[in-house]
Formats: C-alpha cells, structure tokens, sequence
C-alpha cells in the first residue's frame, strides 16, 4: 500500500470508473444506438466516450504521465463513425494510459501546479487529479441514462460500486 493517500484513492477511481465506461458501451445493443439523439441530451453516449477518453488521455496520460497521445477535442465532439468495438479499444487505451500514470503521482508532483493553465489559472495538480475523477464520474451518469433512454431498458451495469473500495 502506498503512502500517498491521494495517488492511491484517485487511481482506484478513476480506474473503477474507466471500466464503467467499458462496461457501459458494451450494454449498448448495437453501434448505432450509441449515436442516436435524445431530446434534451446534448450529447450521445459515444460523444461521452470519446470526450471521457480524450479528456483522460491528454491531462493525465500524456501532461502528467507521459504517455504520446495528441488530443483532438473537436473530433471528440464531431465524429459520429466509431463502433463499440472501436470504442472499446479506445477506452481499453485510456485505462492503460491511466494506469501508467497513477505510479508517476508522487506526493511532490501532485504538490505542484499542474503544467498547463486550466482556464486561464494556475491549480494545482492534486486539485485537478481529482476534478479529472469527479469530471469522469459526471459524464459516466450522463452515458449512463443515455443508454437507458435509448434502450428503454433499466439495465444496471457495475458503477460505482462501493463493495469494491479497497478496504483498509
């Protein structure tokens, strides 16, 4: 166990919630229910996917960790073409990302400011750690009640689940 409380619960949940994501996309029936419009949701579950990945893989994985990923924010939002396996394949990316920065956020690293101006202002990274964690888990929710409105179908997949918080 290490002694960096921040390192350690962070990376539980991101990682917890990345595979959510997984797991979300693969619920999904088919490709094309992952595009399909709702009204009153601005975004469709395979524009989360692709945001929720993009926005991981550019501040952690490669500002903070490293890790070559060049980030398209306007494809994120834009293509339309991926398929669940795609998706899946891109969110499998993102974990591995994810999971090879968690080591590199040492106590003195999440002390600092973060490298890049985040609107503008200088934060922390520590602060920005975990607002990428609360970011993911929002548009989890939102890729979450996509599918269900989509679908029509209440199906549960494992979120959020509290059983799997390491116990102490």
């Amino acid at each position: 166990m290490t002694d960096n409380l921040l390192q350690r619960s962070a990376g539980f949940v991101l990682l917890r919630e990345i595979e959510s994501v997984r797991a979300s996309v693969e619920a999904y029936p088919d490709d094309a229910s992952l595009w399909k419009p709702m009204p009153g949701i601005s975004n469709v579950g395979g524009t989360l996917v692709l945001h929720i990945a993009g926005n991981l893989r550019h501040f952690l994985g490669n500002v903070l960790g490293g890790v070559p990923y060049t980030r398209d924010r306007d494809a994120e939002f834009s293509n339309r073409t991926a398929t669940k396996a795609e998706l899946v394949r891109i969110v499998n990316e993102t974990r591995d990302s994810v999971a090879a920065t968690i080591p590199k956020l040492s106590n003195e690293l999440l002390a600092k400011p973060f490298p890049l101006p985040i609107a503008g202002r200088t934060v922390s990274t520590a602060d920005f750690v975990v607002h990428l964690a609360t970011h993911l888990a929002y548009h989890l929710g939102q890729l979450d009640y996509h599918r269900r409105f989509v679908t029509g179908k209440p199906v549960v997949v494992p979120a959020l689940e509290v059983r799997r918080i390491p116990e102490v």
